[in-house]
């Protein structure tokens, strides 16, 4: 059982991996209490973490100050700002599959273009730097095409074996009914079983969903599921008191008391000074009366330091650059790739973790009975990742001139962005010179025929 530490509520519970020893039943009892651990998941890590990137922060939940005093609440979507920006930097550019087997190739098109999978691949990657992970579910649909849907951590989870593999033996799809009963399906490696937190596993009511595994793939962020905002969580939260706090002495100094002392005003009087902002009282110096406002300590340097230094270590921690500052747009080449190295890392790590999910992505489905491919047909999948860098061309351009001799033409034009496909440009550039040099030949044969003609 999952227990809460109430005594940091507003701490993000680390992730859990749900686990079953292989040769013990899913009955009702063991389902509901993994439903139960799920749902203290739900509440207490994956609905904090979509209120970070929704812009819900706890500054907006903490009780009302009392006797008028200003009370401002602003909240910088930190969070939406960091998985927004290392999502497009890491799937901006949509992942290459490319197949080299001609007998799978055609399945492997139609099932893409089918699921939409640039589309679905990008929102994948974004749930996965949101909550840490992601699931993606197969089906057959009503047209007899097996159908790909991605799924966040509040709409299911998966169950596996406690061995040191973890495979995958059950994955749970679920939702609330009106009634607060919580309903959905069960699939195992061979059915798909429908259940309710009331009633039980209905057996009855299973059905065979046609794939040789779980029809499920979790994809994981990082090893220990982190999203990329969650380690700067509290950081956010202290920023956005800050700033609400210096709100609230913009609205303090608006409104400051006026004083008025050695001289007493009746209402009529301060009625006139309200309404004209005029104040003049006759008298000398020795009637010793003080007009003025009263003013609290400016602590702005204070504020300005506290929110510079937060600001900068949430970039800091979370290793994703602030690409809208002023200096990161005038870096050279070399300089921003220094800029970018600590998210290029991070990148790599994710693009790992996504090609092992994409890996047993299209193992499962084409498993299914509905492909006439062998089952290992999966192998020549090659996955190409390309990160979203901002590209200098004249810079690419005159580095792959300098490494003329000295490497491949290949390595060359590796290093030119524009190119997407380094082998198709090589074999243009074949063509290219192939054409080139029969348009010589040509010349060169009608000059001999026009001299032969002269002679």
């Amino acid at each position: 059982m999952i227990i809460r530490n109430e005594n940091n509520p507003s701490h993000i519970m680390h992730d859990v991996v749900f686990t079953m020893d292989s040769e013990e039943i899913l009955d009702k009892n063991k389902l509901l209490s993994f439903l139960n651990d799920h749902e203290t998941l739900v509440n207490y890590r994956y609905k904090l973490l979509e209120d970070m990137y929704l812009g819900d922060y706890p500054i907006f939940n903490i009780p009302k100050k009392t006797d008028n005093k200003p009370d401002n609440r602003v909240a910088i979507n930190f969070g939406k700002y960091l998985v927004d920006t290392f999502n497009g930097f890491f799937m901006g550019i949509p992942v290459s599959t490319v197949c080299e087997d001609d007998l799978l190739s055609p399945y492997l098109e139609f099932f893409e273009k089918y699921n939409d999978m640039d589309d679905n691949n990008y929102e994948i990657s974004k749930k996965m730097s949101m909550y840490g992970k992601c699931s993606e579910l197969y089906f057959v649909d009503k047209f007899n095409n097996i159908k790909s849907v991605y799924m966040s951590p509040i709409e299911g989870f998966m169950i596996y074996d406690d061995t040191v593999e973890q495979n995958p033996l059950y994955y749970v799809a679920y939702k609330k009914n009106s009634r607060g009963e919580k309903v959905g399906t069960i699939y195992d490696s061979m059915m798909a079983t429908p259940f309710n937190s009331v009633s039980g596993i209905i057996g009855n009511d299973a059905v065979i969903h046609g794939f040789k595994d779980v029809p499920a793939t979790e994809f994981i962020e990082n090893e220990e599921r982190m999203g990329v905002a969650e380690s700067v969580y509290s950081v956010i939260n202290e920023y956005n008191k800050a700033i609400s706090e210096k709100a609230n002495d913009v609205d303090y100094f608006a409104d400051a008391y006026l004083k008025v002392l050695g001289v007493e005003l009746d209402e009529e009087d301060t009625k006139y000074i309200k309404r004209n902002r005029i104040i003049n009282f006759s008298g000398d110096d020795s009637d010793g009366i003080d007009v003025g406002f009263i003013d609290k300590p400016n602590s702005d340097t204070t504020q300005e330091n506290l929110l510079d230094r937060l600001e900068k270590l949430i970039y800091q921690i979370s290793m994703i650059p602030n690409i809208n500052d002023e200096t990161f747009g005038t870096s050279s080449g070399e300089a921003l790739k220094y800029k970018l190295l600590s998210m290029r890392n991070m990148a790599k790590v994710k693009e790992r973790k996504f090609t092992s999910g994409m890996n047993r992505r299209y193992r499962v489905v084409f498993s299914n009975a509905l492909y006439t491919i062998p089952q290992d047909s999966w192998v020549s999948i090659k996955y190409t990742f390309t990160q979203n860098i901002p590209s200098n061309l004249t810079e690419e351009v005159n580095n792959a001139k300098n490494l003329d001799g000295v490497v491949s033409k290949q390595t060359q034009l590796s290093i030119l962005s524009c190119v997407d496909n380094v082998y198709s440009e090589l074999d243009r550039i074949n063509e290219e010179e192939k054409e080139a040099a029969s348009k010589i030949s040509d010349v060169v044969f009608q000059g001999y025929g026009d001299i032969g003609e002269y002679e």
